[in-house]
């Protein structure tokens, strides 16, 4: 079976207040894109076509006007309303019927990967059971956390700990099997009130189903939650396009390079953009087709 992703992109976004009060984080601009583009990038280069959205009653239209139905990148885009933020868990409640059984590869809509992600597409197809990440963090506390042992082992899972074991953080980017949807419905609320991706691992951990890759120097991860990460990602963005000419994140481009769109039908889906330097960008990709 084909592994469908997951964006969450709900969430009440309070640490971005008052960006947040009149549109979704993942509305917001990462540089010159809507952050959501960034994680359905990371889907789609990883060979994903069938995408579900999750977010929340008031912004789900606004991503539906933004993406369609996907068609127009190759793909298919599918929308859900979470009515409130219970978790990351909670996306497979309300995905459960979208993912049937089949492999998931969940992002979170405020999650920026940028490197080669062959790590991830290794994850897709040799995952039995969970496959999480680690990324050596200098602020371990904010996050999920994991401690590996000598050979490789999962020693401990904690989120958020006081005093972490671990200086590898757990990004918001996660591969599982069907089952996924079973174990995360089985679950109570944590003393948050939501349900845990924590709770997931630990239920994989000790069917010894979990597994975990560690990500190196080549790969960047940023989490856009603060002001402070979310003009770093900008920055960051921002000085690799114009070092090197090429967009991040485009997803006119991304398709394109999958082979999710034939050269004809990427020339029709630019012609259907409005005049932008966007635009210009992806007109001047077809001189090299």
């Amino acid at each position: 079976m084909e592994t469908r992703g997951i964006i969450l992109a709900g969430g009440s976004g309070t640490r971005l207040y008052p960006l947040t009060a009149a549109f979704s984080k993942q509305l917001q601009p990462v540089y010159d894109k809507p952050m959501i583009f960034y994680p359905l990038s990371t889907l789609m280069m990883a060979g994903i076509r069938e995408v579900l959205i999750i977010s929340t009653p008031a912004d789900t239209p606004v991503f539906e006007r933004l993406l369609g139905d996907g068609s127009r990148y190759g793909i298919s885009i599918s929308y859900a309303v979470q009515d409130q933020p219970l978790g990351i868990a909670d996306a497979f409640r309300v995905g459960k019927e979208f993912v049937g059984g089949s492999p998931v590869c969940l992002i979170l809509g405020d999650n920026i990967f940028y490197g080669k992600l062959d790590f991830l597409r290794t994850a897709i197809s040799a995952n039995k059971g969970a496959t999480i990440f680690g990324y050596r963090v200098s602020d371990p506390e904010r996050y999920g956390v994991v401690e590996i042992g000598s050979e490789g082992q999962i020693v401990s899972i904690e989120e958020k700990p006081k005093e972490p074991r671990s200086d590898l953080a757990i990004p918001g980017l996660y591969v599982y099997d069907g089952s996924v949807t079973d174990i995360a419905t089985s679950l109570t609320p944590g003393p948050r009130g939501e349900l845990e991706i924590t709770d997931v691992h630990r239920i994989y951990h000790e069917q010894n189903r979990l597994h975990v890759q560690q990500l190196g120097r080549g790969i960047a991860w940023l989490d856009t939650g603060t002001p402070e990460s979310l003009l770093d990602a900008s920055t960051f963005i921002h000085a690799i396009e114009k070092r090197q000419g090429l967009k991040i994140g485009c997803l006119e481009e991304v398709a394109l390079h999958q082979g999710f769109l034939t050269a004809s039908e990427y020339q029709r889906s630019v012609a259907q953009l409005p005049a932008s330097s966007y635009r210009s960008y992806c007109e001047s990709l077809l001189t090299s087709l």
